[in-house]
């Protein structure tokens, strides 16, 4: 698969290239040793192989992580997912509006505080695809005081809480509400 760059694109990468190519160079200082040398640096054979070094060297991978960043489209029905990675528990949001419609976009956050006194401590947070779906896994089978999920989305939110001791396979359909002033 190849892939075109637009024209402001392709724009935007030659005066980013010039630009980082001139301050380069006067790190550099080889402009100024040419000078001195009384060889001018734009138009001698060292200033150009410089120049094309620097372009391969710095450039190609640039261009190698722009190309991966746009090849892959995302799916909008994916459903999102976050492991925690502590546990087997796991947790599955559907956020809808006070109208029952999905929400897009939402984001869905839970603290957990696991393991002896309670100690260990993770910050989760996943966002909703088009159908309104996330999905927590590798939740820890129990803890000292449940898990409370925050949601929220513009000036809308909601909450959810789970005690994995007692639910380990939750399912939550969260209606978001305005947040009250």
């Amino acid at each position: 698969m190849r892939l075109e760059a637009t024209p402001s694109q392709t724009g935007l990468l030659k005066e980013f290239c010039s630009s980082l190519l001139d301050r380069l160079c006067a790190v550099a200082r080889v402009e100024s040793i040419l000078k001195f040398m009384r060889i001018p640096f734009r138009l001698s054979l060292a200033g150009c192989v410089f120049r094309l070094l620097l372009i391969l060297l710095f450039f190609l991978p640039f261009l190698a992580t722009l190309q991966s960043q746009t090849a892959a489209p995302v799916d909008p029905k994916t459903i999102p997912v976050i492991d925690a990675g502590i546990g087997s528990c796991s947790a599955d949001f559907t956020i809808t509006d006070s109208a029952g419609a999905p929400v897009y976009s939402a984001s869905i956050k839970v603290h957990i505080a696991y393991g002896v006194m309670s100690l260990h401590k993770m910050d989760l947070e996943v966002g909703t695809n088009a159908d309104g779906k996330a999905r927590f896994t590798g939740l820890p089978d129990k803890t000292k005081q449940g898990l409370f999920f925050r949601v929220s989305e513009g000036d809308r939110e909601g909450s959810a809480f789970d005690d994995p001791a007692k639910t380990c396979k939750a399912v939550f359909a969260t209606p978001l509400e305005k947040k009250s002033k």
